[in-house]
């Protein structure tokens, strides 16, 4: 080989060395940009993050941003935005009011016990049965179950009364209504299910998409500040008010034959 041939080589071999030094630099320049963007995107991402969950931490819950929302009122209720519910004969002079939970347990062993009583008397028109629900039993666990079965109620009042009654007497049924402390009552699966013992709300669409629409949602908010800011000084459920005084003394009524004895009083005077 002659020496210009093994120079010209030298040559092309340094000349190539340059090139892949050049490409690599390259490639090692490229990596640490794609480094140092992946570590602002990571780090953009975790503040996003953190930032999210402030937001959400700090967002009011779907009840409590209800408190302000436009109700829908059911069929079969009166006065602003629907909080009085009244059933029975227009014939009937004196109005028994009761406030209810449909979580409370001593609501579901006064219908149990009682319940077949009264709503005689109100289709008899001894009567007419005012309804205020209440959803302070939420609060001692942070539930939901007070308030969505009051907006299922409202969903079965929309039907019709007779289908309320019937369907508030399925819920406090001993076979369907839960132990104080089983939020069971949030599923609306489950209010679906104790619908479908009740004829008129048996498969029933209407009722159905209501619940699971929450189409009374807001007006179960609302109809639960009627129990917080009572003016008849009742602090629990059941409690049973004619002419604007508690009955029995603000006692638990617990037989049928107590019953018809406080009413019968109530009614007379």
């Amino acid at each position: 080989m002659s020496k210009r041939n093994s120079q010209a080589s030298k040559n092309a071999a340094r000349e190539r060395l340059r090139v892949e030094r050049e490409r690599q630099a390259k490639r090692d320049k490229a990596r640490r940009q794609a480094f140092v963007a992946g570590g602002v995107v990571v780090a953009l991402a975790a503040a996003g993050g953190i930032g999210y969950a402030v937001v959400q931490a700090n967002k009011p819950s779907y009840w409590e941003g209800l408190k302000n929302a436009k109700v829908v009122a059911p069929a079969h209720t009166e006065g602003a935005k629907g909080a009085t519910v009244v059933i029975g004969k227009a014939s009937a002079k004196k109005t028994l009011k009761m406030y209810e939970d449909p979580r409370c347990p001593v609501c579901a062993q006064f219908e149990q016990t009682v319940g077949s009583t009264l709503h005689k008397d109100i289709d008899d028109g001894k009567f007419k049965y005012q309804y205020v629900g209440a959803t302070f039993l939420d609060a001692h666990d942070n539930g939901v179950g007070s308030k969505n079965a009051l907006s299922a109620l409202g969903a079965a009042l929309n039907i019709s009364p007779e289908a309320f009654l019937d369907y508030k007497s399925a819920l406090y049924s001993t076979k369907w209504h839960p132990d104080e402390n089983d939020d069971k009552f949030k599923g609306d699966n489950y209010l679906i299910k104790i619908a479908d013992t009740v004829p008129a709300l048996k498969g029933n669409a209407t009722f159905q998409n209501a619940v699971k629409k929450g189409t009374y949602d807001a007006w179960a908010v609302n109809m639960s500040k009627q129990f917080d800011n009572n003016k008849d000084g009742v602090t629990g459920t059941p409690a049973f008010v004619m002419d604007g005084k508690q009955l029995n003394g603000g006692n638990m009524i617990t037989s049928v034959d107590e019953f018809n004895k406080v009413i019968d009083a109530a009614v007379k005077g």
